[in-house]
């Protein structure tokens, strides 16, 4: 059986408990956070957008109905690009 210098383990476990505080604050940044679809510029979405996009930056369109943004909690429905206003939900991929 091999042994583990004790420097090694004590990374292994701060490098554990690191991600755990980075998964609970993610998970708190999400509760401010919802994702808006239809207001991103062509390139500027956030990731895994829908069909025809494979993540952060492939929106092929300015305003694409099934990209999104990561914006503030409640603020969404109030943003107007020129076609009309952010969604909730995703509309229909380009043709």
């Amino acid at each position: 059986m091999t042994k583990l210098p004790a420097t090694v383990f004590a990374a292994s476990v701060t490098t554990a408990l690191s991600l755990i505080g980075s998964v609970q604050t993610t998970s708190a940044q999400d509760v401010s956070k919802e994702k808006c679809y239809g207001i991103a510029l062509k390139g500027q979405n956030d990731c895994a957008a829908g069909p025809g996009t494979t993540c952060a930056g492939t929106a092929k369109i300015d305003y694409q109905k099934n990209a999104w943004k990561l914006v503030p909690s409640g603020t969404c429905t109030s943003m107007k690009p020129p076609d009309g206003a952010g969604s909730l939900t995703q509309g229909p991929a380009p043709a």
